[in-house]
């Protein structure tokens, strides 16, 4: 009789791993997702919507590459979406009524974001342009990018600095939380393929009070250091003989008479060139050692202990050590980012710094006890839409609530729809604009809308009477 089949994958009593390895070109649950945004698609042009495009390149894997937006869709709609798919991050490009492209960084569900003005970008295909031999589009966007920044942190900053301190830490982390963070002792040197680089522009006088980043997207690259070109090039030629599409990239040797004179290189054959005597000065900055990934033979123990009487064992160590080159292939966009205001929720709350706007402490204290009192309000209206959804339960119990599916329905959209006080909180309207400017499209198009709907009930008003 045929043994019964017993389920090990699915069922109780499985030997599976609680923590799983994601497959190669996906993010692990745990690790940061991200939306980038156009707000006011038919608003923003073609090159911003190029622009939104090569980010999403650039926040590979953990982002929603396939995102399509639509004339009608608000911010409120995606800030919906967030927390059933595990979003964390919104990246929001807009354009303004005078023609300025801003982004936003906004940390769901709570805040802050940061409002950023692009004063210049150039789009990917612009920088491969520029370049001779451009790289890019194979596996690099399979695994996060390495992130990072530089001179982001002034020394001797303080909170009464013209950019404090805890803003500079407040920049840091919310920069730092967009990508999974990495282990040096454990993460694969393969699986860091690109490097997000973000530069802040030094001030140019103690007055200056600008926060300007400089974005920058590289890919890396390696091959072996202290080996002559014709050689690497052989190098290459095997690995390709090896695969399975065997077009270009093999030396031409029809024109020699023999291995040595390809070999010998340079002019009247002056002899074996490597990057020492090539003339040129070593540049041992770029240069790392790794371990060499090519499988080695095992020794039988006869093997191994003769080796051991004749004193020729080495360290594993160093038999393995290779030293390569690192270089880094820029591969788009770029784009120079003034931070304009830091808002404390998303989209809305109040202002934590503002570039032009310098409130005095007076102020301040006026405008927290606004916020004390928008708070307050708040509280009473959750009360209040509390002890009518209590209200309305008992006299549904009372009639026997067999009739009242559809009430309960009504209810449901009260409290998780777009009338809720979670949107309410979070939509809440400031004394000024998303960007600090003079409008936003998002908005004047919201308002247009709004018009038009409150024209039509005009009308159809007007012709009731």
């Amino acid at each position: 009789m045929a043994k019964s089949r017993t389920k090990k994958r699915t069922h109780v009593g499985a030997n599976n791993p609680k923590h799983k390895a994601p497959p190669t070109g996906r993010s692990a649950v745990q690790d940061p997702k991200s939306m980038v945004i156009r707000i006011g698609a038919g608003e923003v042009g073609s090159s911003v919507s190029q622009l939104a495009k090569d980010v999403r390149q650039v926040m590979e894997p953990g982002t929603a590459s396939r995102l399509k937006e639509r004339r009608a869709n608000r911010l409120r709609d995606y800030v919906t979406m967030t927390g059933p798919l595990g979003v964390t991050h919104l990246l929001l490009f807009s354009r303004s009524e005078s023609g300025n492209t801003n982004l936003r960084i906004c940390t769901t569900p709570r805040g802050p974001t940061l409002h950023f003005r692009v004063e210049k970008y150039s789009l990917c295909k612009d920088v491969r342009k520029a370049q001779r031999h451009p790289r890019g589009g194979g596996k690099e966007y399979i695994t996060p990018p390495l992130l990072i920044m530089n001179n982001i942190s002034t020394p001797g900053a303080d909170a009464n600095s013209k950019v404090p301190k805890h803003l500079e830490s407040l920049t840091t982390t919310v920069f730092q939380s967009l990508f999974p963070r990495i282990n040096p002792q454990t993460t694969p040197l393969k699986s860091i393929r690109r490097v997000l680089l973000l530069n802040r522009e030094p001030a140019k006088d103690k007055d200056d009070g600008s926060f300007v980043l400089n974005f920058r997207h590289y890919a890396i690259y390696t091959k072996p250091a202290g080996v002559s070109k014709p050689l690497r090039r052989l190098d290459a030629a095997e690995k390709l003989f090896s695969a399975k599409n065997r077009k270009g990239g093999v030396p031409n040797l029809g024109k020699l008479e023999d291995i040595s004179e390809y070999m010998i290189g340079g002019e009247n054959g002056e002899g074996y060139m490597t990057d020492g005597t090539s003339g040129s000065e070593m540049d041992t900055d770029a240069e790392v050692e790794v371990l060499e990934e090519a499988p080695r033979k095992v020794l039988s123990s006869k093997a191994r202990a003769a080796r051991l009487e004749n004193e020729e064992k080495t360290a594993d160590s160093d038999e393995r050590v290779e030293r390569r080159r690192v270089t880094l292939v820029e591969l788009g966009p770029r784009m120079k980012l003034r931070m304009t205001k830091v808002e404390e929720g998303l989209c809305s709350g109040k202002t934590m710094w503002h570039e032009h706007i310098h409130k005095s402490r007076q102020e301040i204290q006026e405008l927290e006890k606004r916020w004390e009192q928008r708070r307050q309000e708040k509280e009473a209206r959750k009360k209040q839409q509390k002890a009518n959804v209590e209200k309305k339960k008992k006299e549904k119990e009372a009639k026997g609530g067999k009739n009242n599916k559809e009430g309960d329905d009504d209810d449901d959209v009260d409290m998780n729809g777009y009338n809720s006080d979670l949107f309410d909180e979070i939509m809440e309207e400031d004394e000024m604009d998303s960007e600090g400017l003079a409008g936003d499209a998002e908005e004047a198009l919201a308002k247009q809308m709004d018009d038009d709907e409150w024209e039509d009930e005009r009308e159809e008003m007007a012709d009731e009477k």
